[in-house]
Formats: C-alpha cells, sequence, structure tokens
C-alpha cells in the first residue's frame, strides 16, 4: 500500500480506501463484512468511509460493530461520516448543514460507530437554506471540541469551496481540508479541470469514490444489462441513468482489450489510472464482493503499467480530456 497526506495535512491516509454504501451495514451480512474490513484492512487499506445516510444509519451501526470486534488499533485506522441528507428524519432540521443539524448528526455518527472523535467529517452536499459561515463555525467548534479531526466537502463548486476558505480565513477558522469527488475515466471535470486552482491554492485533497463508474468500467455489462448488480436494484434507477450508457459500454469494451494488452483487467486499470493522478489522495473502493474487492486491491500494481503510451491510447478511446482552467 501507498500512503499519502491528505492534501496539505499531515494525515496519511491508504491511496485506496473502502466504501461502505449498498455494502457494509446493507447488502451484507455482518460475517461477510468482516471479511470484507479483514481483506481491506490487511492489505494496507487504512480509510473506511461512511455516512449517516448510507442505510439510514444502519452502515455506521454495522461498521462501529465490527470495529469493536475486531479490536484494532484507534490509531491504525480512519473513518468519517458525513453530514447533509439525515439518517431517514424527515421533520425540520433533520437534515441540510445547520449547526444543529451538523452538531447533533456528528455525534450520533461516534455514538453509531462507537469511537470518541471522527477523523474525517463531510458536509454531504452544499446547503443552500444555511450560510457557509454558519457550517464553517460549526466545524471549527467540532474541531475544537477533539470530535472531529479534519472537515471537508463532498459533492461542492470550486466557488463554494472557495467561499468556505475566505470565510475561514476571515474569521481564523480552520477551513476544509478535504472534498470528496467523483473521479473516473467517464467523469473528469472536476479533478482536472474546476478544482486544479483548489489544489494548487488551498492544497486541498481529494478522496475520490466511483473509479470504475458504477461498474461499468469491468466487464459486466459488455455482453449484456446483467442482473444483481448495483445498476439493477430497485430504487437506483437514477443511478443507471448517471452511470449507464451505450457510448459507456463502447468505449469500456475497447478498454477493456487495452488491459488485456498490458497484462491486467478494466478494473484494475481503471482505478490505477485514478490513482496516478497526484492530486487524488485516495480512491475509495465501492467493491460488493470479496472477489471483486481482492482484485481492486491489486490495481497500485499496474500503475507504472500506464505509461505514456498506454495514457496516449486510453485518451484517444475516451476522448473526453477536460479543458483546462486557467490557473
Amino acid at each position: 500500500m501507498i500512503y499519502n497526506n491528505l492534501g496539505k495535512s499531515g494525515l496519511k491516509i491508504s491511496q485506496l480506501s473502502l466504501g461502505t454504501w449498498l455494502s457494509i451495514g446493507d447488502r451484507m451480512t455482518d460475517k461477510e463484512a468482516e471479511r470484507f474490513l479483514t481483506l481491506a484492512y490487511e492489505h494496507g487499506v487504512n480509510f473506511f468511509d461512511n455516512a449517516e445516510s448510507y442505510n439510514n444509519g444502519l452502515s455506521e451501526l454495522a461498521l462501529g460493530r465490527l470495529l469493536k470486534r475486531l479490536n484494532w488499533d484507534r490509531s491504525s485506522y480512519l473513518v468519517s461520516s458525513k453530514v447533509f441528507f439525515g439518517d431517514g428524519g424527515t421533520k425540520p432540521n433533520q437534515t441540510g448543514l445547520s449547526r444543529k443539524h451538523v452538531f447533533e448528526c456528528c455525534h450520533a455518527a461516534m455514538k453509531r460507530m462507537q469511537v470518541d472523535y471522527l477523523d474525517l467529517y463531510f458536509c454531504h452536499r452544499p446547503d443552500e437554506s444555511t450560510p457557509i459561515e454558519e457550517t464553517v463555525w460549526a466545524m471549527n467548534h467540532l474541531i475544537q471540541q477533539g470530535k472531529v479531526l479534519y472537515w471537508g466537502t463532498s459533492e461542492w463548486s470550486a466557488l463554494e469551496i472557495m467561499e468556505a476558505h475566505k470565510v475561514a480565513k476571515q474569521r481564523n477558522l480552520i477551513g476544509p481540508t478535504m472534498e470528496q469527488v467523483q473521479y473516473n475515466m467517464f467523469v473528469r471535470d472536476k479533478v482536472e479541470s474546476e478544482f486544479v486552482q483548489l489544489f494548487n491554492t488551498y492544497g486541498l485533497g481529494a478522496t475520490t469514490w466511483s473509479p470504475l463508474n458504477s461498474g461499468v468500467l469491468t466487464d459486466k455489462y459488455l455482453d449484456k444489462f446483467p442482473k444483481e448488480t448495483r445498476l439493477s436494484f430497485e430504487g437506483l434507477d437514477w443511478l443507471k441513468e448517471r452511470s449507464y450508457s451505450l457510448e459507456k459500454v463502447n468505449k469500456a469494451r475497447i478498454l477493456n482489450e487495452l488491459a488485456k494488452e498490458i497484462g491486467t483487467t478494466l478494473p484494475k486499470m481503471a482505478t490505477a489510472w485514478c490513482a496516478k493522478n497526484p492530486h487524488v489522495s485516495s480512491v475509495i473502493l465501492g467493491a460488493s464482493s470479496i472477489n471483486q474487492l481482492s482484485e481492486n486491491l491489486d490495481a497500485l500494481n499496474w500503475i507504472t503499467a500506464i505509461t505514456s503510451e498506454v495514457e496516449e491510447k486510453i485518451e484517444q478511446i475516451l476522448n473526453n480530456k477536460p479543458i483546462q482552467a486557467s490557473v
């Protein structure tokens, strides 16, 4: 495993990390999830990503049970939670980024995961109904209280993140350390263009998700649309609409042949491609089985196989390189 600094911070985070959405505390039994976590940990993964909204808090509850059972040294791993969507409540103040919900979500997540503090705490989406200043103050207070070590954002725009840093600087508060953003061969604009100034100016760290574009960057969809995949799950029509298209599948088919040419698989090549970006602190894996996780954990061994020549071939296939933003 390779360990990177989380942005400009001193925190060491594994280049590959493990997400829990739709797996731990959801579609896995505790026994399956324990094997899942153990495999990742034994391969050097030290960051386990979670959120209040994942299965309405049940994912955090399951992770807490498993961490207690596994009894790893607390200093050896990082856990996160995210605040915005809530854990299923629909009453006023049970969602959003108000000081009240930010505090209550943090305390609930700590209780569910049976930890004394959250290593990383993300604002899961921007909240137009709450002033950014209020959210920055709330995060700063949690850090002062020792309940959060680093706070960040997820799926915010560059302008919103810059505004949070501006408020923090004006008030002598701690600004966001990291952004959790989707990044893969098909979704590139934010990491490779919009956020470049943030990386260079603020030293923003990036924990990226969906390196396989919800499974499209595998061989699953190359022949026909399979059952029992995330894109076929009931209630996830929005995910299929966002991630799947025949154009993407056609490109994945060509990318799959290129992966074979360099001696690996498409998931490994796609994950290694994400990890190779110097602005990416950690790539969050979203595997749903031991075999998938085992394959994806091997991706770092293939970073060097993505030579400049292979990169050029990938660019020719994708034909979607973002226009570089002016810095």
